[in-house]
């Protein structure tokens, strides 16, 4: 997966002033950011960057009194190798039912769901609001039996889940290669790979590749790739299916659940976490 590394400097700094930039870029597809001592470092997949929208973010900056400036640099990939290999992450839970941890840190107590995720160069490692609230939601659901679409699979953490969770098949999609093969992996460690399938792509393959409907479709992806790929999700839901979506802000809601009702989907919930949110669906 190839990241660019985008060093702001905001000045003068302040914490609030680095906030609401991180929220702004968030819209040119930023995923994850970290303090530096003149401002942050914000990390973006090169395919994902649209400069031209940051450009605008930085445009329309709201502290008035306030200069950001930005320098663009790639990313090694073995840089994140490295990270992920010294580091890994503690043991998740999640409704007092769902336990998530990597092959170097495992739990104290069984809990009644164990995902073993090793996630090398892919997103969702359950570390995530936007992954933990899908989670969450997928616990709420009697998926037994059920077909589950998973839009911008990453680890493939989403359809591990639905399918221990007695879904019967789940087939997820990712523009980058090395998710796909990560998904492939993980299926495989959590024993549900011959129920699962990944494929290499966007939304689009959804037209030519993936046949029949879905009874869940679900897709941890920023904004704007939702809003573009909501009519794509629509086509392959079944009747009566659910949609849950996640990987913006709680300021996205709204557009996103007015797009949703346009083509015919039913709001059902909300889930917030910090400043992220998910939102559930129904075709009626």
């Amino acid at each position: 997966m190839k990241y660019f590394e985008v060093n702001f400097t905001i000045s003068p700094y302040s914490s609030d002033a680095g906030d609401v930039l991180a929220a702004m870029a968030g819209e040119a597809g930023f995923e994850t950011f970290e303090e530096t001592e003149t401002g942050m470092k914000g990390y973006v997949q090169q395919q994902l960057f649209d400069e031209a929208a940051l450009k605008t973010a930085i445009e329309e900056f709201p502290f008035m009194d306030t200069t950001v400036t930005y320098e663009v640099q790639e990313a090694e990939d073995k840089d994140w190798n490295e990270q992920w290999e010294q580091e890994g992450f503690e043991p998740i839970l999640i409704s007092d039912k769902l336990m998530i941890h990597d092959g170097r840190h495992l739990p104290d107590s069984p809990a009644a769901v164990a995902i073993e995720i090793d996630a090398k160069l892919a997103f969702g490692t359950g570390t995530h609001e936007t992954t933990r609230m899908i989670c969450a939601s997928l616990l709420e659901m009697d998926l037994s039996g059920k077909r589950i679409l998973d839009g911008g699979t990453g680890t493939g953490i989403l359809s591990i889940c639905a399918l221990k969770l007695g879904a019967q098949e789940a087939v997820g999609y990712d523009i980058d290669e090395w998710s796909v093969d990560n998904a492939h992996h993980n299926a495989v460690i959590n024993s549900v790979d011959d129920h699962f399938t990944a494929l290499l792509g966007d939304a689009s393959i959804l037209l030519n590749k993936v046949e029949g409907y879905f009874d869940v479709v679900l897709a941890n992806i920023n904004r704007n790739i939702l809003l573009a790929d909501l009519p794509l999700f629509r086509q392959k839901m079944a009747q009566g299916s659910m949609l849950i979506l996640s990987g913006f802000y709680t300021d996205d809601c709204q557009q996103l659940v007015a797009k949703a009702q346009a083509l015919g989907l039913t709001f059902i919930s909300q889930k917030e976490d910090h400043d992220w949110a998910s939102l559930c669906f129904r075709l009626i």
